[in-house]
């Protein structure tokens, strides 16, 4: 049988599967959902449809073939379990001696666009709740607060939350949140439906030239690589993970269908007129409507959390040997200060979101299409093998050039937008 690193991995707070689903739909589903009427706008309604299918299944077959290269190579080392960095250093470590030597930058590289990624992505939250709360207290109080100030009313339940240092606690937040979005989701397509105009009134296919904007916005909606491997090393039974149906077969499809519909519905009611956040073209004089605003901002509040825990693990690990005796200590100040630091930035810079976008389309499309082909591809170099006729490498390759597209698209919506932004100011 060999080594088996099930066997020899010991959890204080295992995870069940339940449990890794519902951070799964957390971690997959953020604020991009609110924007994909807004990338059916560019593609058209067809079109958005088979193409945010097509992004869902790359990037859940790149989540597999991460975590069945993670499964090889922890038989290899003979170590229990592997972060996403470590199984890329692991695979240039053991793969052709032409390529060891970059296994040390292969884990840098990773580390520094998980870290620059996701705690991005948390000070767009801080943004993006900030917004939504500003917006209903401005429509029913006279009193218009700058968005700094709630910003720092929010400072010191982020920095209580994110004491808390086992992913099997953050559940309940995650459940919570789901249970938020679900009913703030109900309650858009309530109001989606309305009235809602035929199929015939839109076009299923829109552009070439705004197709780079639905890329763009699906890649970086839909890609949820920085939680993956954090969850299948804290499940009590990994296998499950990845298997037929498995976690994660049946979180992306849940997301995917979730994706699709309101992106289609969407953009079948508001047409042109459809807004960067479906939020926005909710009624401004419903207390109904404003309810939705609370809830995804509460929602998006809870999923910071699960979005700090990877940075802060990459980041403890890489330092936790300097305090000895105090580590406990260290690790709750880097906490706060990392926090205090995402608020910091949210409060400097509160049009942040164009700029971590682009920061977000650049490290996804790496992250989570180019890096696994790529780490697969040394994996297997010599033990299997790529295949009769190197199928493996060849379609390594191919998946690697539709993730150079995701970024070369990803960059330029992003720009677009942040010329776009600047121009209206």
């Amino acid at each position: 049988m060999g080594y088996n690193p099930f066997e020899h991995r010991k959890l204080s707070h295992p995870t069940s599967d339940m449990d890794t689903l519902i951070h799964l739909l957390k971690g997959s589903l953020g604020s991009g959902i609110l924007a994909m009427p807004l990338a059916f706008l560019n593609a058209g309604l067809l079109f958005g449809v088979i193409a945010t299918f097509i992004i869902a299944f790359v990037c859940t077959y790149c989540v597999h073939v991460l975590v069945k290269c993670a499964h090889i190579l922890c038989r290899r080392t003979q170590v229990p379990s592997l972060g996403f960095a470590e199984v890329a250093e692991a695979a240039f470590l053991a793969g052709p001696a032409a390529v060891q030597k970059f296994s040390g930058a292969a884990r840098a590289t990773v580390n520094l666009f998980l870290c620059v990624d996701l705690l991005g992505c948390c000070c767009v939250y801080i943004v993006f709740v900030a917004k939504n709360l500003k917006q209903v207290v401005d429509f029913y109080t006279n009193n218009h607060w700058d968005l700094r100030i709630y910003m720092v009313i929010m400072m010191p339940i982020l920095v209580v939350i994110n004491m808390v240092r086992n992913l099997k606690y953050l559940a309940p937040f995650s459940m919570f949140a789901n249970i938020l979005i679900a009913t703030g989701l109900g309650i858009t397509f309530y109001y989606i439906f309305s009235d809602l105009p035929s199929v015939e009134s839109r076009p299923n296919f829109s552009s070439w030239t705004q197709l780079p904007l639905f890329f763009g916005t699906a890649i970086f909606a839909l890609e949820g690589i920085g939680v993956v491997m954090p969850l299948e090393n804290n499940m009590k039974t990994p296998t499950h993970f990845i298997g037929c149906p498995g976690v994660l077969n049946v979180g992306m499809f849940i997301v995917a269908i979730l994706y699709n519909s309101v992106g289609f519905f969407g953009y079948l009611k508001y047409g042109d007129k459809t807004e960067g956040s479906i939020t926005l073209n909710l009624p401004t004089d419903e207390i109904l409507a404003q309810s939705v605003k609370v809830m995804i901002a509460l929602a998006i509040f809870f999923t910071y959390a699960l979005q700090f825990y990877v940075p802060m693990e990459i980041i403890w690990k890489a330092v936790s040997h300097r305090f000895g005796a105090h580590k406990l200590k260290a690790e709750y100040i880097i906490r706060a200060v990392l926090v205090v630091a995402t608020v910091g930035i949210a409060a400097a810079i509160p049009n942040l979101g164009p700029f971590i976008s682009l920061v977000g389309a650049v490290c996804l499309s790496t992250l989570g299409i180019m890096f696994p082909a790529i780490i697969e591809t040394v994996t297997y170099w010599e033990t299997p093998g790529t295949g009769r006729f190197n199928w493996i490498l060849w379609k390594n390759l191919l998946i690697v050039l539709f993730g150079f597209l995701g970024f070369a698209t990803g960059t330029y919506s992003s720009v677009a937008e942040i010329i776009a932004e600047f121009g209206q100011e």
